[in-house]
């Protein structure tokens, strides 16, 4: 078995396993998840899209460029807008944006440009903690998974040599 394709399998089993414990989360503890919280989740689904197909195909050459480089695509967007949740939730009370209508009344009733405006922003529930582990909270635990995505892939795609 070769080294991207171990890889991208755990990186399928990992990201699989972060989907997992996001959906318990919001059905058997009933935390809701925010807009912010939904693209994070967008992007993992992603990720683990492309990791369970990279995973099959076992890409040799430049078709591994082309999976790492939509890996890192969507970590990075997913390092965006889970850093973009970090930063409000350590906003002073005083400066957190006030509530939003909900993800879904957004997207039916505004332009898609004019919702994701609204969304990236985010709001007041998206500076809630929830729930915590080790003092983390969801968005700071995502931020680092993203980060760690990005700098493996990284090191799978340009510093471990194949074998």
């Amino acid at each position: 078995m070769t080294i991207t394709r171990l890889f991208y399998l755990a990186l399928f089993v990992v990201c699989l396993s972060l989907l997992g414990f996001g959906l318990y989360l919001e059905h058997a503890q009933g935390i809701e998840p925010c807009p912010l919280c939904a693209f994070q989740r967008m992007c993992y689904i992603a990720i683990t899209i492309i990791a369970l197909a990279s995973a099959i195909h076992n890409p040799n050459c430049w078709m591994r460029y082309i999976y790492s480089g939509f890996t890192l695509v969507a970590s990075l967007i997913g390092v965006g807008v889970a850093g973009r949740q970090v930063w409000l939730q350590h906003l002073p009370p005083e400066l957190v944006p006030e509530c939003g209508p909900g993800l879904e009344y957004m997207m039916e009733v505004f332009p898609f440009a004019d919702a994701m405006k609204m969304i990236l922003s985010g709001s007041g529930e998206c500076a809630e903690v929830h729930w915590t582990f080790l003092s983390f909270s969801i968005a700071e635990w995502s931020l680092l998974c993203f980060s760690l995505i990005v700098i493996f892939t990284l090191l799978v795609t340009f510093v471990i040599k194949r074998k």
